[in-house]
């Protein structure tokens, strides 16, 4: 931004001049055009552009002789970028007026101009409205020749656009072709939008890649549309409704617009379900209400709702006001982003040990809540958006999405701030805080003993393929937590009866039922326990090697990073890994207390000193096996030397087929892969057990 334009977030000084006042708000709003239209880099919320346009416009309608052709209120808003070839709009892209009385008021005072300017009574019957959805998305015209998409513009400046037709055609909403019943010559409008659950993930993938994040779903929208390259748009989930009829030949047979929407829905366009015909100005109302209180819901945003006189022929009679329609109006909603000032900044701590610094806020309305507090994600987007300390920032919150601080406002920080620096242990158990070369995110290592890992250690250690301790789910857990009966895992043998059946919902039998699982729960076996611990990147197959290969933990839990390397699938990272956790003293008390409360594991020697009858083999199961349970045949399997994986490739040495088998039996038969029934298994079985 230019360092000459006057700071438009202080108040006006009495001396300043009018036109000085106006010539600042022009320049301002023209630079915020130019960032968000044609670099695609918006630079203020919504809601602050739209308070400084209606300041210009209020300015500029006291001073008539301050109005020049360049204003931004003398057009529709937008730029038409060099890189685009310019497309002339037949029919212009005219705005929509916008009623900013967020209250039902909005909605009367719109009715009761219309039926003014249409002069009815007060005894006349109600005035048919269509309501819609007003998107936040990217307005796109649509022309068919001989029902043929033959070009896409965006709204530009109102009077011309750019060509887009090269990206619009990757959006599989926007049909190529249309039905034979379609006049020949067509231009529909609707907008370009990006559903939230793609956005989210989209900027997840950005954020996994060290690369710049996308500021709200419209802004990534505009820039997908705005692709040089079509391939680029593509990897961008884009979706469209069409929601105007701007011009056919020939002309068609119709007086209503909500029966325009039926036609274009008939002719294979999208049109949200939500559009509906009302009543008057209580109908309009009830809208509003509606969608307001669905709104978070929706799986894409939208800022309001629009209001449009049903019949086409009382449009028509309406007609325009400087360059918008009499006869339609956007009635918006709170902004759901909104400027406000870091007051601190914070690292929580999360279940997995994910360390997240956010973003404690100026308490601001934003997206229909008060938001006091916003995620920043990681130490890396903290650094690309700069975040301080002090700053006024962009905070966002659309739906379910938790809110979150967009950019800051640059031109408002002030002097002396810092940069902030992500802690290097963690904030809750003051356990090493580490960040793996190829992630983002820095974690605690405190794993078993930290207690903002408590809880989710504890579901970890519980679930079924670790100890199977039936019954202690997430309530039970929870409450175990909350009410400070268990600090760490071992905690959960040493409750008694009396303790368990004061629990909520917790009667004498399942007390009785919860305390025989834990019994039954402390013989298990060496790799269920190591998988039980939760150490990082350590899953269920890679404990089991880990139990094959050393047979016991102690020589496990001592065991170098070099020893670690010769475990079958184990590379560097896990082996770092393993050593890292078992060095922490805190971990290796949590193991004997918990062999203190009796939990044990037949003890084996190493797998390299036992004969490994099935070593080398690669086998597959699939179907219902009538005499194995699954999860004891792989276990027997692996114990014998062999891999058992889940999909069928040319390495498969033979698959292990039960009723039922499916596309794994179909896979293994093309390739020619040995099939075996459970009487072929039985006998390999019985000859690698006369083997060892």
């Amino acid at each position: 931004m230019s360092g000459s334009i006057p700071d438009l977030f202080e108040t006006p000084k009495p001396e300043e001049r009018i036109d000085q006042r106006v010539a600042a708000l022009r320049s301002r709003l023209q630079a915020y055009d130019h960032a968000y239209y044609v670099l695609d880099a918006p630079e203020v919320p919504d809601a602050e552009y739209d308070r400084l346009f209606r300041e210009l416009q209020a300015l500029e309608q006291a001073h008539p002789e301050c109005i020049t052709p360049d204003s931004p209120t003398q057009r529709v808003s937008g730029a038409v970028s060099e890189a685009f070839a310019s497309v002339r709009h037949r029919i212009p892209m005219l705005s929509i007026r916008t009623e900013t009385d967020t209250s039902e008021q909005g909605a009367r005072a719109f009715d009761a101009r219309i039926r003014k300017e249409l002069e009815l009574e007060p005894g006349d019957p109600p005035v048919a409205y269509v309501g819609e959805l007003k998107f936040d998305g990217l307005a796109i015209s649509l022309r068919y020749q001989d029902r043929v998409l033959v070009q896409a513009a965006t709204r530009g400046d109102g009077e011309q656009g750019e060509d887009v037709t090269h990206t619009i055609r990757t959006v599989r909403q926007i049909p190529m072709r249309l039905p034979d019943d379609a006049p020949a010559d067509l231009e529909v409008r609707g907008e370009v939008y990006l559903r939230r659950d793609d956005f989210e993930a989209m900027n997840q993938r950005q954020r996994e890649r060290g690369d710049k994040t996308f500021v709200n779903p419209r802004n990534a929208a505009a820039g997908a549309v705005r692709q040089l390259d079509p391939a680029l748009t593509a990897q961008r989930p884009l979706s469209f409704f069409a929601y105007v009829l701007a011009h056919a030949e020939p002309p068609l047979a119709l007086s209503t617009h909500a029966q325009t929407l039926e036609q274009l829905k008939a002719w294979g366009f999208a049109v949200a379900h939500q559009t509906r015909v009302v009543m008057g100005a209580d109908g309009l109302v009830g809208f509003h209400a509606q969608v307001g209180a669905e709104r978070d819901q929706l799986p894409f945003d939208i800022d309001g709702v629009v209001y449009k006189v049903n019949r086409l022929d009382w449009q028509r009679r309406l007609g325009f006001v400087t360059r918008e329609p009499r006869w339609a109006v956007a009635h918006k909603y709170p902004a759901q982003e909104q400027l406000t000032e870091v007051l601190a900044i914070e690292v929580q701590v999360g279940r997995t040990g994910k360390l997240t610094p956010v973003a404690k806020l100026s308490p601001v309305f934003v997206g229909g809540v008060t938001v006091t507090n916003a995620t920043l994600h990681n130490a890396e987007e903290v650094a690309r958006k700069d975040v301080r300390v002090g700053d006024t920032v962009i905070v966002r919150r659309a739906g379910d999405v938790i809110p979150e601080v967009v950019c800051v406002v640059l031109e408002r920080r002030p002097e002396g701030t810092t940069p902030f620096e992500m802690p290097t242990h963690c904030p809750v158990c003051q356990s090493p805080a580490e960040r793996e070369a190829d992630e983002v995110d820095a974690r605690c290592i405190g794993g078993l003993f930290c207690s903002a890992q408590r809880k989710q250690a504890l579901l970890h250690f519980a679930s079924r393929k670790a100890l199977d301790i039936e019954d202690l789910g997430e309530k039970l857990v929870d409450q175990l937590v909350d009410q400070g009966l268990v600090h760490t895992v071992p905690d959960v043998y040493r409750l008694g009866f009396v303790q368990w059946v004061a629990l909520e919902r917790m009667g004498e039998k399942s007390a009785h039922n919860l305390l025989a699982a834990l019994e039954a729960s402390k013989r298990t076996t060496l790799a269920r326990f190591i998988y039980a611990l939760g150490i990082r990147h350590v899953g269920e197959r890679t404990a089991k090697d880990l139990a094959l290969h050393f047979g016991q933990l102690d020589a496990l839990m001592d065991a170098p990073e070099a020893a670690l390397l010769e475990v079958r699938d184990v590379g560097p990272v896990v082996a770092r890994s393993v050593r890292h956790f078992f060095d922490q003293p805190h971990h290796r008390e949590v193991v004997e207390q918990l062999r203190a409360c009796g939990l044990h594991w037949p003890e084996s020697e190493s797998v390299s000193e036992r004969p490994k009858p099935l070593a080398g083999q690669i086998l597959v199961i699939t179907g219902t096996l009538a005499h194995f349970g699954r999860d004891a045949l792989t276990e027997q399997l692996e114990s014998l030397g062999a891999k058992v994986t889940g999909s069928v490739s040319k390495k498969t040495t033979a698959v292990i087929a039960g009723t039922e088998a499916g596309s794994k039996l179909t896979k293994a038969q093309e390739l020619g892969i040995p099939v075996w029934d459970e009487d072929q298994l039985k006998a390999v079985l019985a000859q690698a057990a006369a083997a060892t």
